[in-house]
């Protein structure tokens, strides 16, 4: 029994990715998914899952055997000096401006889903109309940062993934979803007519570029040993699975209301009251709320890790420099999402650049992975290195995609 409690005290850096990756962003795709095409694209966010655990796997490899996160990494072994500024600046533009925008969004899914609950709730100054909710999220997003406890912050966001889990999940019984409609959508591989901008959507909503250099800087910080690595793999796994019942659940319930049309989780959670009741509405507005809160602090957070690899800054989570970066992306984030500012060409931009970043990342990756110098034993199998050909074009693919849709 001690022996299950002292590994239960060590599960931690891969609950603040699945509160990451699963973002107002992932909870409307989703709930599109779900509502447009039903249980057929099952198949699409639990491949999109899979090839997310594999990257990461790699990530907390690059942490506990390199001891370095992912941008010190490449600072440091990329030997080629324009290569290295250029890799540098596109890290630095993709990810630090990526989630400046995106910050934004994270508040508002969080908003999105107390107004469902509260109504809106704003102050006229002059003229401009500032949502108080956004300045509430905003602070207790900047409170929970700022305490700068690495432990602390762990136990919150794992409660609140918890909570987030638990939301979904059981808005998902209540629908009484069709079992064998659910494993067909799992196994048939169905790509229905027009859902192909959907189905990029559930992938580029998991497996994001900023989540690979979170958490190799997380984890060299809760572990420095390569016999770590065991319990940092499960860790993992744990995130990827509660990701993985979160997003299927939010599908599943979105499919059983195909009447009306969803364009966000809040639209889901008012469709959700005639049919189900304000019990399945209130569900879904809290996992919308844990989603935006858990979003709001961890792209903040990868942002000052990225910073801090990019100009060598000490990543620790009190100095003076780190927050610095994360205060500037959480206050942009509040004022645009308070005063309901659209700079829907910075967000496109962003979107473009994370296209642009993550085959590279992944090429990077792949290539650092198989350095025998730095991880002797640790590095790619040749089945690990046949697999990664698999992600790099699909990726390439997607990438392709996301960009030819904003030209």
């Amino acid at each position: 029994m001690r022996s299950f409690s002292n590994k239960i005290s060590k599960i931690g850096p891969g609950a603040l990715i699945a509160a990451a990756f699963i973002g107002p962003g992932t909870v409307t795709v989703c709930s599109i998914a779900g509502n447009s095409f039903g249980y057929s694209l099952l198949w699409a966010i639990l491949t999109s899952l899979i090839i997310a655990f594999i990257l990461q796997e790699m990530s907390i490899r690059v942490g506990i055997i390199s001891k370095k996160g992912l941008t010190e990494l490449i600072k440091n072994e990329t030997k080629n000096s324009y290569l290295k500024n250029i890799l540098l600046v596109l890290i630095f533009t993709a990810i630090i401006i990526g989630n400046t925008a995106y910050e934004a969004g994270n508040i508002s899914g969080a908003i999105l889903g107390m107004e469902s609950l509260t109504g809106n709730l704003a102050y006229n100054f002059r003229d401009f109309n500032i949502n108080l909710l956004s300045l509430i999220i905003g602070s207790l997003a900047f409170l929970i940062l700022f305490i700068g406890n690495y432990r602390l912050l762990e136990q919150i966001l794992i409660s609140i993934v918890v909570i987030m889990s638990f939301s979904f999940i059981i808005s998902a019984i209540i629908t009484k979803p069709d079992i064998n409609k659910i494993i067909e959508g799992f196994i048939k591989f169905k790509t229905p007519q027009n859902s192909f901008l959907t189905i990029l959507g559930l992938i580029g909503t998991t497996v994001v570029p900023y989540n690979i250099f979170l958490h190799s800087s997380l984890v060299k910080k809760k572990w420095n040993k390569p016999k770590d690595l065991k319990i940092a793999k499960i860790d993992l796994l744990i995130a990827i699975i509660m990701g993985a019942l979160i997003s299927i659940s939010i599908i599943i319930t979105s499919a059983s209301i195909s009447s009306t049309s969803i364009s966000n989780a809040a639209d889901l959670a008012l469709s959700l009251a005639p049919v189900y009741g304000s019990f399945s509405k209130f569900l879904i507005s809290l996992g919308m709320i844990s989603a935006g809160l858990t979003s709001a602090i961890t792209a903040p957070l990868a942002a000052s890790f990225v910073a801090c690899g990019c100009f060598g800054w000490r990543a620790d989570l009190k100095s003076l420099k780190f927050r610095s970066i994360w205060i500037i992306i959480l206050i942009i984030g509040t004022i645009i999402s308070s005063t309901g500012i659209k700079l829907i060409l910075i967000i496109q931009f962003a979107q473009i650049a994370n296209a642009i970043l993550l085959p590279i990342i992944i090429l990077i990756l792949y290539y650092v992975m198989n350095d025998k110098k730095i991880f002797g034993s640790y590095s790619n199998s040749f089945f690990q290195n046949l697999i990664g050909v698999f992600i790099f074009f699909s990726t390439v693919y997607l990438s392709v995609r996301t960009i030819s849709k904003f030209i």
